[in-house]
């Protein structure tokens, strides 16, 4: 009978075996014993050892973890907002100009899109400004009015959005230019009739806008792709240009970016779990180097619902309008 610190040796030397390699100890010494031929004939082993290896891979496979978001280049976001786009023109028969205005007032959701349009057509062209039929009637006159400067022009030099409002080219350019270079707001250019509510698309953008502009308009167009969309956010690491789709509804907001930065999608801070957003909020503001003014934001304003920065009501009524380009409106 052997002793136990017999079995132990032959234990731990099985185990060594294994790790390495060597599988012979679990064969008889006996090579003539034809009850464990199976295992060596190479032309009648039944695909048995095979197997076990293929479903051993299948099970390690199953038991990664999958990822639930996708880091995505400048190429890929633009790749991914033309799709959305195309897809919306083809659906409701409607130009791509459209079809981007109705995505940006819809936060680039393309079934809150069709959901709204076919259920209320009518009522969301009027809100977001796709007229079917100009709000005016323009005289076939050789000559034409701006309405804001005032001048007469030939009908050549006078141009105007889906409501028919007559404006000249320099007009238009001033304009246009002017809502640009004041930030993203001009990605929801209305005509400039005060009573009017028709969009301005890129279109115009194109026609009478410059270069430099035309450059700018692009840039936040791509922007409120990422910005606007409840899916996607930038990477917040300094200088880094990726953004990340995130799969809404995974428990892991743990993100890691092409740029190796690891962050909370949920709340962009620095990756943190097993510790929530909350805590991790109280624990940035606590330990502030601006506590003191942080103390005086949190004692006297608000968190925007939409974008969270703090807000001030000084005067007024209840009724809050967050500054652009959120605009986000709530009761105080």
């Amino acid at each position: 009978m052997e002793s136990e610190d017999d079995m132990i040796d032959d234990s731990v030397s099985m185990e060594d075996d294994f790790y390495s390699g060597d599988l012979s100890y679990c064969y008889d010494d006996d090579p003539n014993d034809n009850d464990n031929d199976y295992y060596f004939d190479d032309d009648n082993d039944y695909g048995l050892l095979e197997d076990d290896d293929d479903d051993d891979q299948d099970a390690i496979v199953s038991r990664r973890p999958q990822l639930s978001y996708t880091v995505l280049k400048e190429a890929d976001i633009k790749q991914q907002q033309e799709d959305d786009i195309s897809k919306v023109s083809t659906v409701l028969s409607i130009s791509r100009v459209d079809a981007t205005i109705l995505l940006r007032y819809y936060n680039w959701s393309v079934s809150k899109v069709h959901d709204e349009w076919f259920a209320d057509e009518g009522g969301v062209r009027q809100s977001v400004g796709l007229l079917e039929r100009p709000a005016v009637q323009v005289s076939n006159a050789r000559e034409l009015t701006c309405g804001i400067c005032f001048e007469s022009f030939l009908r050549d030099n006078i141009t105007s959005v889906a409501c028919g409002h007559p404006f000249c080219l320099s007009c238009w350019r001033g304009y246009i230019s002017t809502t640009i270079y004041d930030g993203p707001g001009c990605l929801s250019l209305r005509c400039p009739d005060p009573s009017c509510n028709a969009a301005v698309g890129k279109d115009m953008i194109d026609k009478l806008a410059t270069s430099e502009e035309k450059e700018k308009y692009s840039r936040y167009l791509l922007r409120s792709y990422v910005e606007d969309n409840r899916k996607t956010k930038w990477c917040p690491a300094p200088g880094c240009e990726y953004a990340v789709d995130f799969t809404v509804g995974s428990g892991n907001f743990d993100v890691s970016c092409n740029c190796s930065y690891s962050f909370c999608w949920n709340c962009t801070e620095e990756a943190h779990r097993p510790v929530d957003c909350e805590t991790v909020a109280k624990w940035i503001l606590k330990n502030s180097a601006e506590s003191e003014n942080m103390n005086w934001i949190l004692a006297n304003s608000k968190p925007c619902p939409k974008c969270k920065r703090p807000i001030e009501k000084n005067q007024g009524c209840m009724h809050m309008t967050c500054t652009p380009p959120c605009k986000f409106e709530f009761c105080w």
